[in-house]
């Protein structure tokens, strides 16, 4: 096992170490007692809510509240937690808590799963992720549970505000709002201003990455001082949020009261970054609406934090590479910056390939279950971009349509970058060079 180990490079340790969270989180669920009544669901129940929590996206098969018991729901939030932080950060921590020295290897695969810029102070950063993570987590508990308290009763109350804390932080969309209404997720609270702020901003916190809350935590307002990921990722996470609430606010949901409706945009412009809760009926929303919430699902959050999707520093680069072509400039530019050439052509690749998983498997899902394209494109964006938003069809679908996104859910959470480098860990790079030809493209 130690030799094994020691072969396995650190993309592939990331890959294993999720599959085998779902694998035991799959066995957890199975268990009689992990349900409402005390039968054990089928297996590919089990492993399609164990990899939906996993790998924090949201979709399930039956509803959290009303299906699964107190413990099934811990075992869910359990692996929500763990796969928010990663798999490869919880690991790390168990090894600093238990006070065995951290390898370089260790170093250098933690360096990947939350991507680092260097493998020097990973382990002060391992720390930080770990008081950081569970300090929001605490202080949005105890800020929701007053609401929670005088809707659920006081145990209960507190259930709710740590579960849902946690889920938000972790962009997961998991709810136990079902007890209210099946799937209804928050819509009881589309007007309560105290949960719809906590959640987006346990939202957009988790969304935008560790190693931006230390340069934050570091340099305070000090902007200039900012890493170059950093500004990129502060400055599209702003426009990714306000242009979509200012679309959602003007276009749709026309018949809500003023008031409800500045919530309700908010709240639907900053979830499908990646988190799944939503606080209106989504089936209500036009096609344009549906089209431009797959788009944000696909982008997703940014690199190292506990969103999902192509990130918001792949649509950073793709913008300004077109831009630098239009202005005939040779380099991707960013704040007196230049992106390096293999920087350009990982966007690509990882563009190409959530594009490919989500439309590929969309098409599949609506020719098996004879649907809408619309509404299977919805729903594979929100399992590639790990992020859990609905239009109700995922508990109907079949065996193979479920198999899917179950695929893409996982996936969509090892992220595209870490799968080629799996792939193409053992390839040897060849020194030879074919002849140049120009291509016409366009």
């Amino acid at each position: 096992m130690s030799k094994l180990k020691k072969q396995l490079t650190s993309a592939q340790i990331i890959i294993l170490g999720f599959a085998a969270v779902i694998l035991i989180g799959t066995l957890l669920l199975m268990l009689p007692f992990s349900t409402q009544d005390g039968h054990s669901p089928l297996f590919s129940d089990a492993l399609f809510t164990a990899t939906s929590a996993a790998c924090v996206t949201g979709l399930v098969v039956h509803d959290t509240a009303t299906y699964w018991s107190t413990f099934g729901q811990a075992v869910i939030i359990l692996l929500i937690q763990i796969g928010g932080m990663g798999v490869v950060t919880f690991a790390v921590a168990i090894e600093i808590f238990s006070g065995k020295k951290i390898s370089l290897k260790q170093r250098s695969t933690m360096q990947e799963a939350i991507s680092a810029p260097k493998v020097g102070g990973i382990v002060r950063l391992t720390g930080f992720i770990l008081k950081t993570t569970f300090l929001i987590e605490l202080i949005a508990s105890i800020i929701m549970a007053p609401t929670f308290c005088k809707e659920f009763g006081p145990l209960k109350g507190i259930w709710y505000s740590v579960f849902h804390s946690i889920s938000a932080f972790c962009n997961a969309g998991f709810d136990l709002m079902g007890c209210e209404t099946p799937y209804s997720s928050l819509t009881h609270f589309s007007n309560t201003p105290v949960i719809n702020l906590t959640i987006m901003a346990l939202i957009i916190i988790g969304g935008i990455g560790f190693l931006t809350w230390d340069d934050i935590t570091v340099n305070k307002l000090n902007i200039k001082r900012y890493r170059m990921q950093s500004k990129i990722i502060i400055m599209m996470t702003s426009f990714l949020i306000l242009l979509p609430t200012l679309y959602f606010f003007f276009f749709e949901f026309s018949d809500t009261p003023v008031g409800e409706r500045i919530w309700i945009s908010l709240f639907q412009a900053v979830t499908p970054r990646t988190a799944g809760f939503n606080t209106t009926d989504l089936t209500m929303i036009s096609e344009a609406g549906l089209a431009l919430m797959i788009f944000l699902m696909l982008i997703g959050g940014s690199p190292g934090s506990t969103a999902g999707g192509m990130k918001t520093t792949t649509l950073a680069v793709m913008l300004s590479t077109s831009i630098s072509v239009f202005r005939h400039n040779e380099d991707t530019q960013f704040f007196g910056r230049r992106i390096t050439p293999d920087g350009v052509r990982n966007t690509i690749t990882i563009a190409t390939m959530y594009c490919t998983l989500f439309f590929s498997g969309g098409l599949i899902i609506s020719r098996v279950e004879d649907l809408p394209l619309l509404t299977c494109l919805f729903e594979t964006a929100s399992a590639v971009g790990t992020v859990g938003l609905t239009l109700g069809i995922t508990p109907q679908l079949g065996l193979l349509s479920h198999s899917i996104l179950i695929l893409l859910m996982y996936l969509g959470r090892v992220g595209g970058l870490t799968l080629i480098f799996a792939a193409l860990s053992n390839r040897r790079v060849s020194p030879v060079k074919l002849p140049q030809e120009k291509l016409t493209v366009g």
